[in-house]
């Protein structure tokens, strides 16, 4: 059985198909980090199972009734003026039916001056958008096997343009007690526009995630690993800084191999005392680091790292992700059990 899970893995890690990663898709504040937690420990871990209510917002399947009456706030200023916040509330309506979650994910990219194609001021103008979604996971009968579902609906308003879409996110999770590990996948944002910008549809940010996690027996340690963008192989590119010069005047272009591509799929996460009132994590984006870091600098870039603290029914947490030396973030979270 062990076998089987780990050619399931495996298999799920190789899937190829085509795209591109950036600019080609709508919506992209989908794939903001939805919480302090989930930042800190690089973004998109999907195997987080226990009462954070935050985690419904990336895998719908695991939602479970220790989130009864959790809310969950997030703040956090992106880059200058750029401003974005999530929240999530789970509710258990009985045993039978289990637990429903609901959520919204929300973005203000400030105020910007108008010009025309002339280059005169015309009007000021801003711009926004926003999620609203309800989950529910369902636990397969007689397994530790979680399946669950996000639908949302998304507005945004950019200038004076506006869209309207919708958006499922599916996901999996399989709790090994007896190992202490975690299993996931998540199909997020699989939509379309309802109302086109201006007549041209576009599509969304559509993902596969997979990622496993384990705490380990006698060191009050939690490793996660997570494989980000699996529906496209190739995510490396050729950096034009990185170009050798050749005797004859010529450059040839940075080769990008197996490993890059491989290693630009990867994120991993630390806790440290996962279940303790104060616990500290720290993560590594490996595609972020290789996409912002400066050549010939050391800039730090796809490192993240933060810390939560318990005080009996409030969670407070923070975490800090550094993108490059002019560019970081921090986001701020608290959590109320309201029982």
């Amino acid at each position: 059985m062990q076998n089987k899970k780990v050619v399931l893995f495996f298999f799920l890690f190789c899937i190829v198909s085509y795209g591109q990663i950036g600019g080609k898709y709508t919506y992209q504040f989908l794939n903001l980090m939805t919480s302090p937690r989930q930042a800190a420990l690089g973004g998109q871990v999907i195997t987080l199972y226990d009462d954070d209510v935050n985690q419904v917002l990336f895998n719908p399947a695991t939602l479970n009734a220790d989130m009864d009456n959790h809310l969950a706030i997030n703040y956090g200023n992106y880059y200058g003026e750029v401003a974005y916040g999530t929240a999530s509330y789970a509710y258990t309506y009985d045993r039978h039916l289990q637990t429903f979650q609901a959520g919204v994910t929300y973005v203000n990219y400030g105020d910007f001056e108008g010009y025309d194609e002339n280059g005169q001021a015309t009007s000021n103008f801003s711009g926004s958008e926003a999620a609203l979604s309800v989950g529910y996971a369902y636990n397969i009968p007689y397994t530790d096997m979680f399946i669950g579902a996000n639908a949302k609906l998304i507005t945004s308003t950019l200038e004076n343009y506006n869209s309207f879409g919708g958006a499922l996110d599916l996901g999996f999770i399989y709790i090994d007690d007896r190992n202490d590990i975690n299993y996931g996948v998540v199909f997020r944002n699989i939509g379309t526009q309802f109302k086109t910008y201006s007549g041209i549809r576009e599509p969304l940010p559509f993902e596969i995630i997979a990622g496993i996690s384990q705490e380990l027996e006698h060191v009050p340690i939690r490793w996660h690993l997570t494989f980000e963008n699996l529906q496209q192989w190739n995510l490396a590119f050729s950096n034009p800084n990185r170009a050798e010069n050749n005797l004859d005047g010529t450059s040839s272009e940075e080769n990008v191999g197996f490993l890059s591509n491989v290693i630009r799929h990867t994120i991993f996460g630390v806790e440290l005392f996962p279940k303790k009132a104060i616990n500290l994590r720290i993560g590594y984006n490996f595609r972020r680091s290789a996409e912002l870091k400066i050549v010939e600098q050391r800039s730090f870039s796809g490192i993240s790292f933060g810390f939560g603290i318990k005080l009996n029914k409030l969670k407070f947490n923070y975490s800090y992700s550094r993108y490059t030396s002019a560019a970081n973030t921090s986001l701020f979270g608290l959590t109320l059990n309201l029982q």
